[in-house]
């Protein structure tokens, strides 16, 4: 099941909630003032490049030819 992140639209507390993919719009209680006055927020998140990512990138050769075409 996904996380999602959801906002009170009371009190602007931000929250998570593990829910199933069918209940992600359905109203849901804020833990913090307990209103079911909330919506889903677009999440964000971040990515890291990884050493291992720089090593494939690096030995890869710009010879201009293509074997693929």
């Amino acid at each position: 099941m996904p996380v999602y992140e959801y906002r009170c639209n009371c009190c602007g507390n931000r929250f998570e909630a593990l829910r199933k993919l069918e209940e992600r719009d359905v109203p849901i209680e804020c833990p913090g003032c307990k209103s079911s006055n909330t919506r889903r927020e677009v999440s964000t998140f971040g990515t890291t490049k990884s050493s291992g990512a720089s090593k494939l990138s690096s030995s890869c050769s710009n010879t201009g030819s293509s074997k693929f075409g």
